[in-house]
């Protein structure tokens, strides 16, 4: 039965899905619907249909949900980014709630004995210390600007619109990251629509100006990067003085960068105004005292900085530290964790497959006064063997904390080996730590689950796991 183009009249939405969308039931199939809110009373029209689902969008409403919100952005449902701005912050967090249970209890079929409540974040606008803008010269036009029949700027600085590689929608304001930020990106755009530099064309990979990131520190302090195709110095000073002039900006850098993509990690990035780093603080647990991140153009930090802190000090209440525990922090990145918990501990190793993240760990150490902290760089699955366990010692402690994919079944089975007497697994993805910890679960039986929302107005939701050995 052809059933594309089919409209379902009056269908209750009934929750929260995964990547932004919320679900209905029709015919005893599931729809997956976006733009819409749990408790809204709409018809939708069927646009896929696949094996085990539908999915639809809504063509006509005959009531609002009572959990809506007013969305706050003026590029809400063009932008990819804040889905469910028009759903207020509770109904958020409950669902982020339910979907770790969920994924833990039925991909994993992971037993636990006790969900802690998930904790919220503070700030639900301007929370994130990093963005990245793309240039192009075909800016999307929203369906108000198409039917206006105006003339507009063909160029753009902004996001990517979701499945549309080569189209960017410019942006005015954004509430993701405080200011100078969107003073800095205007100023930016402007300068280059007056002086006619060529925006990037993402088809025909031709153009100067190519990416801008901007990255905020808790400290006050504001690095920027600024690619470009090509190193015409004239140019590229235009920019950088200008980037410079605002005195929130403490680092100002500049890519040469004519790839096929915009990753900069395997390219030099040059400084030419202030220093070629910021600096974050956090404050160690159960003291007054700070300790400080270097944070580069290529490091990586939790992209929410005072929920990171909340994160972490959850983490190190879980795992229950002693002076005398050796302490293992897996997929450490720049050491921030590692550091962070490091005066609880008689000793901290950490491992992470980027050798220039753990030349950052090394210096946050010293530039902390950290002795007895110990970093590795290499394949994790490689490098973290039963040999290296001898040499460093036996962990008491293991707390991990894998990027998205989660961890290499080797690296499991290592820990399985390991005998650590607690494992603390933290993860962006309780889907594939779900499955994770079904293989830990030879040895290893999961006693606190403790959500932690990162990222407002998203599906996106971080979980911490505590294992004890059996």
């Amino acid at each position: 039965m052809k059933i594309k183009n089919k409209i379902l009249k009056s269908i209750t939405i009934e929750g929260l899905a995964a990547e932004g969308k919320c679900y209905a039931k029709w015919d005893g199939q599931i729809i997956f619907i976006g733009n819409v809110a749990p408790g809204d009373v709409c018809d939708l029209r069927i646009t896929k249909r696949k094996k085990s689902f539908l999915q639809a969008v809504p063509t006509h409403f005959h009531s609002y949900s009572e959990l809506r919100k007013e969305p706050f952005c003026e590029h809400f449902g063009t932008c990819g980014g804040c889905k469910w701005q028009h759903i207020g912050y509770a109904t958020q967090t409950k669902s982020k709630e339910q979907q770790v249970v969920d994924q833990l209890q039925r991909i994993g079929k992971v037993a636990y004995d006790q969900l802690h409540p998930i904790i919220g974040s503070e700030k639900t606008q301007y929370y994130r210390n990093k963005l990245e803008f793309t240039f192009s010269n075909s800016r999307w036009l929203t369906r108000e600007e198409i039917a206006s029949g105006k003339e507009f700027e063909k160029n753009a600085l902004g996001f990517h619109i979701p499945g549309r590689f080569d189209k960017i929608l410019d942006i005015n304001h954004c509430y993701l990251q405080e200011d100078p930020s969107n003073k800095i990106r205007l100023a930016v755009r402007d300068l280059a629509l007056e002086k006619e530099i060529s925006f990037f064309d993402l088809v025909k990979q031709v153009g100067f100006l190519r990416n801008l990131i901007i990255r905020t520190a808790s400290t006050g302090e504001v690095m920027v990067i600024l690619q470009v195709t090509e190193d015409d110095q004239k140019t590229i000073q235009l920019f950088t003085d200008l980037i410079a002039s605002f005195d929130e900006v403490s680092s100002t850098n500049y890519v040469v960068n004519n790839k096929g993509n915009d990753t900069f990690h395997d390219l030099e990035v040059i400084c030419v105004g202030g220093k070629p780093y910021i600096e974050e603080q956090m404050t160690f647990p159960h003291s007054d005292e700070k300790v400080t991140f270097r944070v580069g153009p290529k490091s990586f930090y939790q992209t929410n900085s005072e929920q990171a802190e909340v994160l972490y000090k959850r983490a190190w209440e879980l795992a229950k530290i002693s002076s005398e525990d050796t302490v293992y922090d897996l997929y450490t990145g720049t050491g921030t964790i590692a550091n962070y918990v490091s005066k609880s501990a008689k000793k901290v190793v950490g491992v992470e497959y980027v050798e220039a993240a753990i030349e950052d760990a090394k210096i946050n150490s010293e530039i902390n006064g950290i002795a007895n902290t110990t970093f590795y760089a290499g394949d994790m699955k490689d490098i973290l063997t039963a040999d290296f366990i001898n040499a460093n010692g036996k962990p008491d402690i293991i707390i991990t904390d894998p990027p998205r994919a989660g961890m290499h079944p080797d690296v499991c089975n290592v820990l399985l080996k390991s005998d650590a007497k607690r494992i603390v697994y933290i993860s962006c993805n309780p889907a594939t730590q779900a499955r994770d910890l079904a293989l830990l679960n030879e040895k290893y039986r999961v006693t606190e689950v403790q959500p932690v929302d990162m990222f407002p107005h998203t599906h996106h939701v971080e979980n911490i796991a505590v294992l004890e050995l059996k």
